[in-house]
């Protein structure tokens, strides 16, 4: 349902390309999720899983890093662990497969907690994907942010 995600279609953008492999920049912005409170909420967060994944389907072609950007994130706008592991679950083993980085930039608390907790539900392969960036500064050392859209709230 296109009409219910349409205010938050800004939460994923393209960042370019970088490296000799081309590697797709996927940027997924969290400040732009829909708030638990809303009574369609599961509705909402189902449909923009389902707009993400077709997406990046699009997207990708090839090998791609996706840029979890947290900061900025009010807590009743992060999804669930229920939400996520389903998620995690859903994804094609080729985008699984063709990811190559997974940069959780402005990790809280609560971030590094559901890491510790899905670890078990997981590959090792993964999770050796899946690295805490604290700064921009730090994320601009391991992929160019020349085309990445960083919302003003983040960069706060």
């Amino acid at each position: 349902d296109m009409r219910v995600i349409e205010p938050y279609k800004k939460v994923l953008s393209h960042g370019g390309y970088f490296g000799e492999d081309r590697q797709a920049i996927i940027v997924f912005s969290a400040c732009h999720l829909p708030d638990r409170c809303r009574r369609d909420y599961d509705y909402v967060m189902d449909n923009l899983f389902l707009y993400v994944l077709s997406t990046l389907d699009e997207l990708v072609v090839d090998s791609y890093v996706l840029i979890y950007l947290h900061g900025a994130t009010e807590r009743s706008k992060m999804p669930s662990f229920g939400w996520l592991k389903r998620c995690y679950q859903m994804i094609d083993r080729r985008l699984r497969k063709n990811l190559k980085g997974l940069y959780l930039v402005h990790p809280t608390f609560w971030l590094k907690t559901i890491v510790i907790m899905t670890r078990p539900f997981i590959s090792s392969k993964f999770s050796r994907k899946l690295r805490f960036v604290y700064s921009l500064e730090e994320l601009s050392w391991v992929v160019p942010l020349d085309h990445v859209c960083i919302p003003d709230k983040v960069k706060q």
